[in-house]
């Protein structure tokens, strides 16, 4: 008998919450990221030539998503979920909201014409294994649009910190997050069963006057470390000031503020559906296109 693989952990569930209903009174007041990324997803949404009656929001922090996409007139009835029970209080005034766990979406199969996630799944540490769930809630031809932050996302935050603490203290401990490359993230759409799968990613880069003022934006949004191997010493003051020093020397603007990555991936894929476009069979046209182009065909072995 074969035993399921191990799923490598990385992320403390029980902090990330923590993080999130820390963050979740005053949320609005650092949502400019989510709001960036929602406003992404309802463009696409719009572009969609056919409604979702029922859908899910899946990691709803307080219901911006559904707010936004609900004024569009696609989508009918919306359920709402976050790790954080005080976001899904906060959600609750947009409509239904519950309190799930992490990696676990408590619902029927085939419930739902679409799954939503904005900025959430970059916390997950069984994302195959959430996919494939996401895969199951949906209904024949039922949508997956998700979005996260990738690889590429505080890459000069994370080098700043890295070069600092190797230079005091001659290594460095985890202290943020690891994204997925969009490469690998694609691949992921297929795996679940998904058909028509895209993926792209979106920059944004935002501007700081310095990199205490980001790391605050980070704890306003409940995104700060939340790492299994974090230290769980405080870091000392010198590691921040010196690493706020490389960040300023490596990549402040003539003005003196500094830049911050984000990037945001977006996936779209669909549950198969017998009415779905599907390739056709190699050497199937009805056309030679060297005909179309007036040309003459080559053949390669010549």
């Amino acid at each position: 008998m074969t035993e399921a693989p191990t799923i490598p952990r990385f992320f403390d569930s029980a902090a990330q919450r923590r993080n999130r209903t820390r963050a979740a009174p005053g949320f609005d007041g650092f949502d400019f990221l989510k709001r960036e990324a929602v406003l992404r997803m309802a463009d696409r949404l719009a572009l969609m030539r056919r409604d979702f009656p029922l859908c899910l929001d899946f990691g709803c922090h307080d219901g911006m998503l559904t707010r936004e996409i609900m004024e569009g007139g696609k989508v009918g009835r919306v359920i709402q979920a976050d790790p954080a029970p005080a976001f899904a209080a906060s959600a609750a005034g947009t409509g239904p909201a519950v309190a799930v766990e992490y990696d676990a979406l408590p619902f029927a199969a085939g419930s739902f014409d679409a799954v939503f996630s904005c900025l959430f799944l970059h916390w997950i540490d069984d994302l195959p294994g959430v996919m494939a769930q996401i895969r199951r809630l949906l209904k024949p031809d039922g949508l997956c649009l998700v979005s996260l932050l990738g690889g590429a996302t505080l890459a000069e935050l994370r080098g700043s910190l890295l070069e600092a603490e190797q230079e005091l203290v001659g290594g460095a401990s985890p202290r943020t997050a690891p994204m997925a490359d969009i490469r690998d993230v694609g691949g992921l759409l297929g795996r679940a069963g998904l058909a028509l799968p895209v993926a792209d990613s979106d920059r944004l880069t935002i501007t700081y006057t310095d990199m205490f003022r980001l790391m605050a934006d980070l704890r306003g949004m409940g995104e700060q470390n939340a790492l299994l191997a974090r230290s769980r010493t405080p870091a000392r003051r010198q590691l921040f000031l010196r690493a706020a020093e490389i960040y300023h020397d490596r990549f402040a603007a003539p003005d003196g503020r500094i830049p911050a990555s984000f990037e945001i991936i977006t996936l779209t894929g669909w549950a198969p559906h017998e009415s779905q476009q599907t390739p056709l069979r190699p050497g199937s046209a009805a056309n030679r296109l060297a005909d179309m182009l007036g040309t003459a065909e080559q053949d390669p072995e010549a």
